[in-house]
């Protein structure tokens, strides 16, 4: 059972991240209006996330390397209902003492620094998924301060840039549209 619920997330989680990462000009509530996307670093090998806006009551997150593809694997946290706020976090290897456990850890081996792609999506609040190119966040973390995080195709950003861009040209995973 435990298998088929991980097989059902996984298969979830791809489908969110395909779809958000899919432009189309229907209109369609699943897809987001502009591209969603979350940040990220590398600093003394620990990749980190920012989600550049909170995302309230998160109670899932997932972490997909190199997805559809023969090499695609996934780390997937839960933290306890009704969610937690999620805005940064070490990721690999996780913050020790968070309300986050680790569901299915990547396996015991696997090195995410040679993955091509990551994909990142929580569950819980409406959100989107995101993807970023993990060669671009090893590579230019040490190139950019501290807190300026990639945020995929819109670049490096830092919390005025993220603020001033968000729902311009870009959209943090947990934004909401205005209506």
């Amino acid at each position: 059972m435990a298998d088929i619920t991980r097989r059902l997330r996984s298969a979830f989680a791809a489908l969110l991240v395909a779809v958000s990462a899919t432009a189309c000009e229907t209109g369609s509530q699943l897809t987001p209006p502009l591209p969603p996307a979350v940040g990220f670093r590398v600093d003394d090998g620990v990749l980190k996330l920012w989600t550049g806006t909170p995302c309230e009551g998160v109670f899932g997150m997932t972490l997909t390397f190199d997805v559809g593809t023969s090499t695609s694997t996934e780390q997937t946290w839960t933290a306890p209902k009704p969610g937690v706020r999620l805005d940064r976090m070490n990721l690999l290897p996780t913050d020790p003492g968070s309300d986050w456990q680790i569901e299915d850890p990547l396996p015991a081996g696997y090195d995410w620094t040679t993955a091509q792609w990551l994909n990142f999506a929580v569950q819980g609040p409406e959100s989107w998924g995101a993807r970023t190119e993990v060669a671009k966040i090893i590579g230019e973390s040490p190139e950019h301060p501290p807190e300026s995080y990639l945020f995929g195709a819109n670049g490096w950003m830092n919390a005025a840039e993220v603020q001033q861009e968000n729902g311009k040209s870009f959209m943090t995973i947990c934004s909401r549209p205005a209506e």
